[in-house]
């Protein structure tokens, strides 16, 4: 069964509905509004405009708009272990910078990973204090992805924070996903970031742009980025289409982010009255979750095409093997598209993809 084909042919989505390239340009286009003339390499009122929005929404002195987070954070991480001459740099073991950047940071700038705390658990103060190697920034990521979007008590990133500033470690916040955080803590977004010496964000997710982060940080690390920029090819000739994108996708989507959080928490607890079928974190704090099946990966993914096929309900089609015999896992993150999705056809898809002859597949 061909999985591109089956999702073309689906109407209803958890996430936001994928568009057709014209219908996207389109929306670009009517997002432009009053805007002339494109950005040049970095330059001009379109872009400069963007940037200082982000470090005002952020409450940082400045931000730098980059393609895409990767090199948002290489950049960041490089400019502060320079400045501390330290290349140990102290992240989660399941990091996007670790787990999903082919050794990158290693090998263009020669930074060396640290990872603390289990693989499977947000790491603590705790993990951070037995660290006997001399850091130059501890980067905290919130949520924590790859363990379900978990996120620590406010009172615990403080913690955190403090004892990192006092031992002169900078702290890094990658908030890939910080707009989808921020209804949990229950804070503005400046007091989320304060914490933190430098901010990435990213606006191709939650936020629905085709691509695109952002830096923020203190306005001498911004400059220095920039520079940095140049460096990795990231000073693109015009970056308009993802700078418009994302611009629209902040004033669009940003509002509804408490919407979907509220409808994941509403999917996880019916996906929790499956049998053999658990949900992580239990109570999503985020608009994400992970979910723990038993059965194996082929037989679901398999059975999720043929659900999506028949029901025209596009459903999880990354199914992955856990270190656990017999149990798969899939990831479920909720936008625009849940909202259109009723309880009932919750149970009654996930029903059919879960069961057969009243036992799990």
């Amino acid at each position: 069964m061909d999985r591109d084909h089956v999702m073309r042919s689906c109407r209803q989505f958890f996430g936001h509905p994928p568009r057709p390239v014209r219908a996207r340009l389109a929306e670009i286009a009517q997002a432009a509004g009053d805007d002339e003339y494109a950005d040049v390499y970095g330059a001009g009122a379109l872009v400069e405009s963007f940037e200082s929005e982000i470090a005002q929404l952020l409450g940082k002195e400045a931000a730098v708009f980059m393609p895409s987070g990767t090199m948002a954070q290489q950049i960041a991480l490089r400019i502060h272990s320079d400045r501390r001459d330290s290349r140990n740099v102290a992240v989660h073991p399941q990091s996007h910078l670790v787990v999903s950047e082919n050794n990158a940071m290693q090998m263009m700038h020669g930074l060396q990973p640290v990872l603390l705390g289990d693989r499977n658990a947000l790491y603590t103060l705790t993990d951070l204090q037995a660290v006997a190697d001399r850091l130059s920034a501890l980067v905290l990521e919130l949520p924590e992805r790859n363990i379900g979007g978990a996120l620590r008590p406010w009172d615990d990133v403080l913690d955190i924070c403090r004892w990192a500033k006092d031992a002169g470690i900078v702290m890094h916040l990658d908030g890939a996903r910080l707009w989808e955080s921020q209804p949990f803590y229950g804070r503005p977004l400046p007091e989320l970031a304060q914490p933190f010496d430098t901010v990435y964000v990213s606006f191709y997710k939650i936020l629905n742009a085709v691509a695109g982060a952002a830096l923020a940080g203190p306005k001498a690390v911004i400059d220095e980025a920039r520079a940095w920029q140049w460096r990795h090819g990231g000073r693109l000739v015009q970056q308009y289409p993802m700078i418009v994108s994302a611009r629209d996708g902040l004033r669009r989507y940003l509002p509804r982010v408490p919407l979907y959080c509220k409808r994941a928490r509403e999917i996880a607890a019916i996906l929790s009255e499956f049998q053999d079928v658990v949900v992580t974190p239990k109570v999503p704090q985020t608009n994400m979750m992970h979910v723990y099946v038993r059965g194996e990966a082929e037989r679901l993914r398999e059975g999720a095409l043929r659900v999506s096929q028949e029901s025209g309900v596009w459903m999880p089609a990354r199914w992955n093997r856990t270190e656990l015999p017999g149990w798969t896992m899939f990831e479920l993150s909720c936008a625009d598209g849940s909202l259109k999705i009723s309880d009932d056809q919750v149970r009654e898809l996930f029903g059919r993809l879960f069961m057969g002859d009243g036992e799990v597949i």
